[in-house]
């Protein structure tokens, strides 16, 4: 294609739209660059107020930063999986950093769960009763939310503002609150997470109701439908697909939320990281990291197949196919 600043016998017309163009363009250039220099600003103003922030260290140890990764590896790559299942480690001296039988949870005089798989599964069931609790409790209010079924007065407005109240917060500041009243343990690290996920889930919940056909919610209401009767049967069966994956990202994100609160003393496999990685234990501590990874890709597998078992593979199809 020409271009159309070479082009001869421009009319006055054809003249007048290409110096507008060309002011765009200029303009358009203009604003990237000043753009690109405030980022570099705010971003050098940053570096500065962190090195000071850190006595002025900060720029003198980055180039350390990855000795701690290089440094804090364990004798034996074996070593990760003889801490990972609670075998005997040929290099055990009498100290706890080799000593991986010692917490076995035996379930007979033979038999036994590794002590890292037994928190883990710890963590698991953390995240999944808060789960259910709150995607629960998340399913109840979402309807009230939705403009297109209760309108926009008085109910939607509080159901939308306790929504923001439950997120507003991270889950480890609700728990750092509930461990005043209800101890450290498990049980302040559920109730924890569940209020996070219904303020996270009831928002997601209540727009993809908003986003609903309403034609089978009219037509229930033509024949006298009671408001639950219309979102039961005109409602719930189109959003739940979408309920059940938002769930199930929620599972995955809810696994990662009790591991850090473990960490604070939330129970379950993050607490005994903190404590791995704070003692210089370099094999347990990889194996607790393998760990996780492989539960968040099982949980993200399950998900994967439920989704598909409930949507169909004729919806997966389609949805490739629109990429």
């Amino acid at each position: 294609m020409a271009d159309i600043s070479q082009s001869p016998g421009l009319s006055p017309a054809g003249e007048t739209l290409l110096r507008h163009y060309r002011a765009q363009v200029f303009n358009r250039r203009f604003y990237s660059v000043l753009i690109v220099i405030g980022v570099l600003v705010a971003l050098g103003a940053a570096m500065a107020y962190a090195n000071a922030a850190n006595s002025g260290k900060f720029i003198e140890r980055l180039p350390f930063m990855f000795d701690f990764i290089k440094n804090f590896t364990p004798r034996d790559p074996l070593e990760i999986f003889r801490a990972m299942f609670d075998l005997p480690s040929p290099y055990y001296d009498g100290s706890q950093k080799f000593d991986y039988t010692a917490n076995r949870i035996w379930l007979t005089d033979s038999l036994y769960i590794p002590y890292f798989v037994y928190q883990l599964i710890v963590t698991v069931n953390i995240a999944i009763v808060s789960t259910i609790i709150g995607g629960t409790l998340a399913f109840c209010l979402c309807f009230f939310a939705a403009t297109n079924l209760v309108g926009a007065g008085a109910v939607r407005w509080f159901m939308r503002r306790v929504m923001e109240v439950l997120r507003a917060f991270p889950e480890i500041v609700i728990a750092g609150l509930l461990t005043a009243i209800l101890s450290i343990g498990p049980i302040a690290a559920i109730a924890a997470v569940s209020l996070h996920t219904i303020g996270a889930l009831g928002k997601l919940f209540f727009e993809v109701v908003e986003n609903a056909d309403m034609k089978p919610d009219e037509g229930l209401k033509s024949v006298g439908a009671s408001w639950l009767e219309r979102v039961r049967y005109a409602i719930v069966p189109q959003v739940m697909p979408n309920f059940v994956s938002y769930g199930l990202l929620r599972l995955e994100i809810n696994v990662r939320a009790s591991t850090i609160i473990g960490a604070v003393g939330g129970g379950g496999i993050g607490e005994v990281f903190r404590l791995s990685i704070g003692r210089d234990y370099a094999a347990q501590t990889y194996a607790i990291i393998i760990l996780l990874l492989v539960s968040i890709i099982a949980i993200d597998q399950f998900s994967g197949w439920l989704r598909r078992r409930l949507v169909g593979d004729q919806g997966f199809n389609s949805a490739k196919a629109s990429i």
